[in-house]
């Protein structure tokens, strides 16, 4: 190898190597948000296999049933609730442990391998869309108040980070305001938007815009709808003729049907999942505002529950707070007091 080829391949490991370090910082920051994000949910399960360990308890079936009690408090939901704690009993039964302080690596365990078991276990978290399909539609749904709008803001923000181009169409013309307040989020994401007045036809902003994202060259499309879901008749006819429409211009349009769910809600949030899929197929949950609940435990509920993956979570209001939800990273961050809180005794 001559000098030059030395000097190429060490000019390509020296890039390699930096590409590397920062992927490693960008996961690390990711992780830390998603931990801050469910300090609240893990404070209560902290409290009480932490107190246990402490107290120097051992595992009974008290104990047990205090933990199940404390899976529930966090809105992991009864079905689920039940199916972990069986599991925890049979372990601890068939392989002998007895001390309290070995709850919690159960625990995370038997809740890693629940979410491995689920649809959501098969994310993507590149922000990657396959290169025949382009452009890729995204239809997102949800009720009002939600965090739809501030989703699909900071979708658009995340797909533009990873090098693609990215057209909203702000078909939600139902709200007063609801244009403007996307445009206030497309500024923030740096992406182009299409709109047009209250009361417009939604299904002609949506043939619009994905008009305009072919002859714009653009690779992602993301349409909001309007928040409704109390006329369901009227909600799916809207949504299939959205859907008619853009597949004149794009047979495989929309890709996507992302409902958005609020994670403070806890258990309304499922029966909202459960009666949207009577008007709607949807492919995917965006889960928001966990930053702001002791009800993330609804997170293993849903992704437990329904036949339906958890997308992305919504662990903080900045734009880039918007994560593809991980099982491992989500499960991990939960149990995370056992390196980073201290928890005080009774």
């Amino acid at each position: 190898m001559g000098l030059f080829d030395k000097l190429k391949s060490k000019v390509k490991e020296a890039i390699e190597e930096t590409k590397t370090s920062i992927r490693e910082t960008v996961d690390n920051l990711r992780y830390d948000r998603l931990k801050e994000g469910l300090a609240k949910t893990r404070e209560g399960l902290a409290e009480k296999i932490g107190v246990a360990a402490r107290q120097g308890r051992k595992i009974d079936d008290a104990l047990l049933d205090e933990l199940e009690e404390s899976l529930i408090m966090a809105d992991v939901g009864a079905d689920t609730t039940i199916q972990i704690s069986d599991r925890l009993r049979d372990r601890v039964k068939a392989e002998g442990f007895k001390e309290a302080s070995d709850l919690s690596r159960l625990l995370r365990e038997e809740i890693s391998a629940l979410l491995k078991r689920s649809p959501s276990a098969d994310n993507d978290r590149l922000f990657s869309i396959p290169e025949e399909k382009r452009p890729h539609v995204i239809m997102v749904v949800g009720v009002n108040g939600v965090g739809k709008t501030t989703t699909i803001g900071k979708l658009a923000y995340n797909y533009r980070n990873a090098g693609l181009k990215v057209l909203i169409g702000a078909a939600d013309t139902f709200r007063a305001a609801a244009n403007e307040q996307l445009e206030v989020w497309a500024e923030r994401a740096g992406v182009e938007i299409i709109g047009q007045g209250q009361g417009a036809d939604p299904a002609a902003v949506a043939f619009d815009t994905l008009q305009a994202a072919v002859s714009r060259g653009a690779d992602v499309v993301i349409i909001d709808t309007a928040g409704r879901l109390h006329t369901k008749s009227n909600l799916m006819q809207e949504l299939q003729k959205m859907s008619r429409v853009m597949k004149k211009i794009r047979e495989h349009a929309p890709d996507e049907v992302f409902l958005v769910l609020d994670a403070t809600t806890g258990q309304n949030a499922i029966q909202q999942a459960k009666e949207f899929t009577k008007a709607v197929e949807i492919t995917g949950l965006v889960l928001t505002k966990l930053d702001g609940t002791a009800k993330g435990g609804v997170v293993i509920a849903i992704a437990n529950e329904l036949s339906m993956p958890v997308r992305y979570i919504g662990v903080g209001e900045r734009i880039d707070d918007l994560q593809p939800f991980n099982v491992d990273e989500f499960a991990e961050a939960l149990f995370a007091f056992e390196e980073t809180e201290e928890v005080k005794e009774e």
